[in-house]
């Protein structure tokens, strides 16, 4: 079992240096198989170390864990101020994700928009389920308040991720107005018996689901200033590698700050409500 001294001794163990498997097993005294659990386990719910292998495919298949600095997220001068951009919003308006799609290469991503009375009309409704039922490994969820987790078809799929022990991942905002939603979301680790799903309390202002290392889907919401006129819907779709990581770096460094939804919870339900 992966204890929080366990996991202290193989990250401080690997933030010296790089490590192999079998050097980490030696230093925890466990099996080869063990550490490569124990490792990615670490890298699911903490973000803090990566992996490489060389020669792989090979007999002679080197597996190296190294110590990932979430603080340095930038590899261009554009990065980082969209970084610093994302970090200064708060709601979804204060940040527009076209301004992260229009630098990724034209063959790795693709973007739709649809006019809609309300978001349950759009395809992102429809194309949502599929996208998520996708996921192998894990999942990191950039939201606002959940609200969309109230959808039937989406609860159910999210349980079914969680019986084929995907991790998920959540950043939201967690206050009076949306302790329902939070607390629906989280009863589904009481549903399949395990802790598949961690939310922490951030305000930001990106909108996206990150579906393994294969899937950045962000969505944009635009409100008419015309009255009469339809909102719109954007929905951008990022397959690029090296955007795929800056974002995940980009979600551990919010995640590892964030409040945790139990504590949250708990000083929201102390507040006394007076009667009128």
């Amino acid at each position: 079992m992966l204890t929080p001294e366990i996991t202290k001794k193989i990250s401080d163990f690997v933030f010296i240096k790089p490590r192999t498997i079998d050097e980490i097993a030696k230093h925890i005294k466990k099996n080869w198989r063990t550490a490569n659990r124990y490792v990615e386990k670490i890298i699911e719910q903490q973000g803090t170390l990566a992996t490489r292998v060389f020669r792989e495919g090979t007999r002679g298949a080197l597996k190296i864990v190294y110590w990932t600095n979430i603080e340095q997220i930038h590899s261009s001068a554009f990065q980082e101020q969209l970084f610093e951009k994302i970090k200064a919003g708060r709601k979804r308006e204060e940040f527009n994700a076209f301004d992260i799609y229009q630098h990724v290469p034209a063959k790795n991503k693709s973007a739709f928009l649809e006019e809609q009375e309300d978001e349950s009309k759009t395809a992102f409704n429809k194309d949502l389920p599929r996208l998520l039922s996708s996921t192998e490994k894990q999942l990191l969820i950039f939201s606002g308040n959940l609200s969309w987790a109230n959808l039937t078809e989406i609860y159910k799929i999210l349980e079914e991720l969680g019986r084929r022990n995907v991790s998920i991942k959540v950043l939201a905002r967690i206050d009076i107005d949306n302790l329902e939603n939070i607390k629906k979301f989280l009863d589904l680790n009481n549903k399949v018996n395990k802790e598949f799903i961690e939310i922490r309390h951030c305000e930001q202002p990106l909108r996206a689901f990150v579906i393994d290392k294969k899937l950045v889907r962000f969505k944009e919401i635009k409100n008419p200033e015309e009255k009469k006129r339809k909102r719109m819907f954007i929905f951008y779709n990022i397959h690029d590698k090296e955007w795929i990581e800056w974002l995940q770096k980009v979600f551990w460094h919010f995640f590892t700050s964030g409040v945790p939804a139990e504590k949250r919870i708990k000083e929201l339900e102390s507040i006394k409500k007076l009667e009128s």
